[in-house]
């Protein structure tokens, strides 16, 4: 569930433990989450206690691919839900998350005229020098301190050496702090692609906003407060944080639903080969997991 490493990963790096850290691909991100849902509802079964017959519990693979076919359950499933526990990892200074920026996914064809780049290099038109001029007029319209990125984070073209290229393919990836930042981002982009600068040579740009901004409204700031009370009440300090990345948070955010992200165990370098788990986390974060069920179901 939830992990980006290609099967056969655990053979090359198996789950290992040093000291208080445990080691393995996706312990983090968030094999540790889903065991610590299991511990914390099997807590409340055995302490006879009512908290997890009002828990709808929902599990998706596609989440780092931008939840392309669980989006439309997860929005389904959140109908008349008060509140949403969503299970990414702590920060690794242990903080919640209370706000995510959305992101955007788009794809750039350019299309240019092959030719031999020996003989007759004058009769092409090279797809992918057009590429490099989009990709750095696309990277400038970053704008850090209003919280929007633009990422040329894959690109591709060319048939061979010594041909100039008649395609190139570039792979984008936008984040925005406000929805509203979406539609001039993307005319900006639009106004890019439509412009040349190696005459001869076409490009197209398509794609879409796969999560809108998890933003810190009033209904997060509410269950937030409860749930720092709950922290108080076991010994437990909560922090929260805002974090660039996306998660299905955002989803249930956008439909006005009270939603509180990172409420896994705490842990760090995720997707790395140094993704780790601290271990003694995991039992104070799953007994905060099983008196926040149990605290909500009581209202």
């Amino acid at each position: 569930m939830d992990t980006v490493f290609s099967k056969g990963t655990t053979k090359q790096r198996p789950f290992t433990i040093v000291g208080d850290r445990a080691y393995g691909p996706g312990v983090i991100d968030m094999k540790a989450s889903l065991v610590s849902v299991y511990y914390a509802i099997r807590c409340l079964i055995n302490d006879g206690k009512a908290g997890f017959k009002n828990v709808h519990i929902l599990l998706n693979s596609d989440e780092e691919i931008g939840s392309i076919s669980s989006k439309s359950l997860i929005e389904e499933t959140s109908i008349g839900k008060k509140y949403a526990l969503v299970m990414e990892p702590a920060r690794k200074n242990g903080s919640l998350v209370s706000a995510r920026r959305g992101n955007g996914k788009y794809t750039l064809n350019v299309q240019g005229k092959a030719a031999h780049s020996g003989i007759e290099p004058e009769k092409g038109r090279s797809a992918i020098e057009e590429l490099a001029h989009k990709i750095i007029q696309l990277h400038g319209l970053s704008d850090p301190e209003n919280g929007i990125n633009v990422n040329v984070g894959l690109i591709e073209g060319g048939s061979s050496i010594n041909t100039v290229s008649d395609h190139a393919v570039a792979k984008i990836d936008i984040r925005i702090s406000k929805m509203e930042q979406a539609e001039s981002l993307e005319e900006k982009m639009e106004e890019i692609c439509s412009s040349t600068d190696v005459r001869g040579t076409r490009s197209l740009i398509k794609g879409k906003i796969i999560r809108p901004p998890m933003k810190k409204n009033k209904q997060t700031e509410r269950l937030l407060k409860k749930i720092k009370e709950i922290g108080q009440d076991i010994g437990l300090e909560i922090s929260d944080t805002a974090t660039g990345g996306g998660s299905d948070a955002s989803f249930t955010s956008a439909l006005g639903i009270a939603t509180i992200d990172g409420l896994g165990p705490v842990g760090g370098n995720a997707h790395s080969e140094n993704e780790y788990l601290d271990i003694p986390s995991f039992v104070t974060r799953t007994e905060l997991l099983a008196h926040i069920i149990q605290r909500l179901s009581e209202e």
